[in-house]
């Protein structure tokens, strides 16, 4: 098998996380100006990515994803952030965001992950409130820091979940639950905030929902065992 050798680095160009990703560098750092400059990952290279199965690196294999080992996924991630940062922090953010996928039903998380190019994208928890109600939950607020999602398919939103009695749901130690509903996409409207001086392919936007019915299948919460 043929060599690279990068920064000093002998690493193997065989069908491997970091092999692929090595062998995107050179198209990485081409589009690196134009991801700073539109705050966007362009196609081809999008679609290079994607082919290249960088943003399922920690999906579980049961859902068709890599699900390799930490010390992998580390080693590609730090690979392509050698060319662009921002990818690289999309590639970081689209992996973490995989991470609920085990916090599923199964049936739910194949029906997610079934497109190839399914990306979550998610703001961090805030004060927002999902409302339970028969069947599911019923969200609306503001969300700021969506890394990722211009390219995604599916939204997150972490909320604490107000009871049909008024009170909040706990969780396993007597706090309250937070827990993140998914939809898709089409179902938020992206807001343009990203205007920043650095990491401007990031594309973390802000995004909004309003009255959007999600079915309880499509929840999951990381405090589960």
């Amino acid at each position: 098998m043929g060599k690279r050798t990068i920064d000093g680095e002998k690493l193997n160009r065989n069908d491997s996380p970091v092999g692929r990703a090595l062998a995107l560098g050179d198209q990485i750092a081409a589009a690196s100006a134009e991801i700073e400059r539109t705050r966007r990952i362009p196609e081809p290279l999008l679609t290079g990515l994607h082919n290249a199965r960088l943003f399922r690196l920690l999906l579980p294999r049961s859902v068709g994803g890599e699900q390799v080992e930490p010390g992998i996924y580390f080693e590609a991630t730090e690979a392509v952030s050698r060319y662009d940062g921002s990818v690289a922090w999309n590639m970081f953010v689209a992996n973490s965001a995989a991470l609920i996928a085990p916090f599923l039903e199964p049936e739910t998380a194949r029906t997610i992950f079934s497109n190839p190019r399914t990306i979550i994208a998610w703001g961090p928890p805030n004060t927002c409130e999902a409302q339970a109600v028969p069947g599911g939950y019923r969200i609306s607020g503001r969300w700021d820091f969506a890394s990722g999602c211009r390219q995604a398919n599916w939204i997150g939103a972490h909320a604490q979940v107000r009871e049909a009695d008024g009170g909040l749901r706990p969780n396993r130690f007597g706090r309250p639950t937070v827990r993140t509903l998914l939809m898709p996409l089409k179902q938020a409207t992206l807001l343009d905030t990203w205007h920043t001086i650095g990491m401007r392919g990031t594309g973390s936007d802000s995004y909004s929902v309003e009255g959007v019915f999600v079915p309880e299948a499509f929840s999951g919460t990381r405090e589960d065992p």
